[in-house]
């Protein structure tokens, strides 16, 4: 075999780095913080929307529009995201130029996390909150830890940055790696510790049922080191299940009884909630049990590697949320525009639970969107429904990329509204953005809260609701 080195091996660095697929959101958060390490950076993409393009702008990294193979450079290494498949023209230019491909965690894998102590955030919901919440407690205890979000925290102003620090901490995605690669992302990481914070059936794109899923999360804790932690959420059954014959330690972190880091005593107010773990009190500015559970997971974690209790207690006081995570975009004649990234049932529904305690009895307008793999398909057709029954009113827009799917595995959204307009409560069809605020404009009024829910831009709605309501 050649020993050969030169540009397109891993035994060198790489200088130029073109991603491909650059403003998904852990791409574009790796891109940015390869950038700001000295690495020459570039990218392509077709789906080049704020908040993510306008970042990577300030960070002095070109975004070319689509995928033109004409547009690839003479780069040292391609990074492929996950949303790139067969018969993209750029793709298949860097397979017939056998040019020098890693994916995203691989990238990562070969280049940031060997050696460090890598703390990986997984679960079906609140990873990107528990992982912002855990890389603010390091940043503000002045551990300079590395970190990798598939958001952009406001106290850090980045989802990523890649230091010369011997704690990392990831956001660990168990979807798959790329085209070429059909493990989940977290398998790459070399964890130390891990979070589960729940496990749910998603991503109905490339697992077949929760069984699926669960081996995925049970090859994470087979490759925790005997040395490492394990901090499970003590009150999911499938966390639970996952982890028999773990080899690694496990601390169980939850509400109940049985759990070693039992949350205690947790109250809500309008401006935040609070809870006891480890005999001691914590507050945080988010609303809603799931978002206590995600601060005592990122509590325990930091406990775990002796940050001490009044940094950790500063830390959460302190913490100011994520973009996209229940985002206050604006007021407008009394109307509050909220953005939110939900697209699971469950997450909706924690969600506005959670704003129910932070708001009250005033009015909420849900505005939903069926855009991720899985809820554009017929999965949670039933679930759907029973995840808005804290809103006053339902609007839904069309399907996403509907032409992708087969009539027979679609969601259909007008069966969704007919099953929430049943129990007597306004809820609404409408195929756009445009046509929502037609229908929700003489309908909103001052006091009423709105939130919207998407993992994509959905025509601009939030500031369109903001100029149209004015």
């Amino acid at each position: 075999m050649s020993t050969e080195t030169g540009p397109n091996t891993l035994n060198t660095t790489p200088r130029h780095i073109h991603f491909l697929g650059i403003c998904g959101t852990a791409m574009g958060s790796v891109a940015a913080a390869m950038q700001d390490k000295g690495f020459q950076v570039t990218g392509q993409d077709e789906n080049v929307y704020p908040p993510m393009s306008t970042f990577l702008e300030s960070k002095g990294v070109k975004i070319t529009p689509g995928f033109d193979p004409a547009d690839i450079p003479a780069a040292d290494l391609i990074v492929i995201g996950n949303a790139m498949s067969r018969g993209n023209p750029a793709v298949e230019a860097v397979l017939n130029r056998k040019l020098l491909y890693l994916s995203l965690p691989e990238t990562l894998k070969h280049f940031v996390l060997r050696g460090r102590h890598n703390l990986v955030v997984t679960g079906t919901h609140g990873k990107t909150t528990t992982t912002s919440i855990l890389s603010w407690i390091f940043e503000s205890a002045g551990l300079e830890p590395g970190y990798l979000i598939g958001g952009i925290p406001s106290n850090l102003g980045q989802g990523s940055n890649i230091r010369d620090s011997k704690y990392f901490i990831l956001e660990g995605d168990e979807y798959d790696t790329a085209f070429f690669d059909k493990r989940s992302k977290f398998v790459h990481y070399l964890p130390e510790l891990v979070i589960v914070n729940n496990i749910e059936f998603d991503h109905a794109d490339i697992y077949r049922d929760l069984d699926e899923i669960k081996t995925s999360f049970r090859r994470l804790l087979n490759i925790v080191p005997s040395e490492g932690m394990v901090l499970l959420n003590g009150d999911d059954p499938n966390c639970l299940d996952v982890a028999k014959n773990c080899p690694a330690p496990i601390v169980e972190v939850g509400f109940s009884p049985n759990c070693a880091n039992q949350i205690r005593n947790a109250t809500h107010a309008p401006t935040g909630s609070s809870f006891e773990l480890f005999n001691e009190t914590f507050s945080i500015p988010l609303s809603g049990d799931f978002n206590i559970r995600n601060a005592a997971m990122a509590a325990s974690a930091a406990h775990y590697y002796g940050v001490p209790v009044e940094k950790i207690r500063a830390a959460l006081t302190s913490f100011q949320g994520i973009r996209r995570r229940q985002e206050v975009r604006g007021t407008v004649n009394g109307i509050t525009i909220i953005d939110d990234f939900g697209h699971h049932p469950t997450a909706i529904r924690e969600t506005l639970a959670g704003l129910r305690k932070k708001y009250g009895p005033v009015r909420l307008w849900a505005l939903f969107e069926p855009r991720s793999n899985t809820t554009r398909r017929a999965v949670f057709q039933n679930d759907l429904p029973k995840a808005f029954a804290e809103a006053d009113g339902v609007f839904i827009s069309q399907v996403a990329r509907l032409d992708q799917l087969p009539e027979n595995e679609r969601l259909k959204p007008d069966q969704v509204v007919a099953d929430i307009a049943a129990t007597g409560k306004p809820a609404f069809y409408e195929p756009t953005a445009d046509s929502i605020i037609e229908r929700l404009k003489p309908l909103a009024k001052s006091g009423d809260v709105v939130i919207v829910f998407s993992n994509g831009g959905f025509d601009g709605i939030h500031q369109k609701l903001l100029d149209r309501l004015a």
